[in-house]
């Protein structure tokens, strides 16, 4: 096995632990400062959790970029871009201190990406392939486009369902349920198109581990 392939599947959970370390700075700043559900200032110390740890959450978006970059040597289009999305609708949230700002962040980066993904399946592009090739290796033009379709179709019912928990839930509630909520169901889609992606030429190693 060569040096290159032993180091990939640290360096695969090291890139997710970079990915997901800033929501869980959102989670931990929040909860620690969230008020009691009695408390007289409620509705002030809501806002306090939200300021701070939406700037705790910008903060280690920054952070994370340059982590990447430095223990990985790369960073990804898609850090990159919830990066930017994670400062300019979190500035907004400080800017203005109406949580509204970081609710419709996630409701807009998915109506985005499904606009995105759609057109281009539409127009015969897999723009998906654009963001996602090195995780993918060896699937056809065929189930790029599929996969593309099909996960733009998804994050129009991401973005849908955030628009639901956002108007019937309080804060604390959304980014409880929603953290979790898409967790699973991201995951649980992710693994849905895998036997499509096999069916397409996905590349799942086994190559490798004969050869070892």
């Amino acid at each position: 096995m060569s040096k290159d392939n032993a180091a990939s599947p640290s360096s695969g959970w090291l890139s997710t632990a970079i990915d997901y370390g800033p929501l869980i700075v959102f989670l931990g700043v929040y909860f620690w400062n969230a008020p009691a559900a009695e408390s007289p200032n409620a509705i002030s110390q809501t806002l306090y959790a939200v300021i701070s740890s939406t700037a705790a959450f910008m903060l280690a978006a920054i952070v994370a970029l340059g982590l990447s970059r430095w223990l990985i040597g790369t960073v990804s289009k898609m850090l990159i871009l919830s990066t930017v999305l994670i400062i300019g609708f979190g500035s907004l949230t400080i800017l203005l201190r109406y949580p509204f700002w970081v609710q419709v962040k996630p409701t807009a980066m998915y109506h985005y990406f499904g606009t995105v993904l759609v057109i281009g399946w539409i127009r015969g592009k897999a723009l998906l392939q654009w963001l996602l090739e090195a995780a993918f290796e060896g699937v056809d033009d065929a189930g790029w486009l599929k996969l593309s379709r099909n996960w733009g179709f998804f994050f129009f019912v991401l973005a849908a369902f955030n628009e639901t928990l956002r108007l019937t839930l309080t804060f604390g509630g959304w980014l409880t349920t929603k953290t979790w909520a898409f967790l699973v169901l991201t995951l649980l889609f992710s693994a849905s198109q895998i036997p499509m992606l096999l069916k397409h030429g996905l590349d799942v190693g086994q190559e490798d581990e004969e050869g070892t």
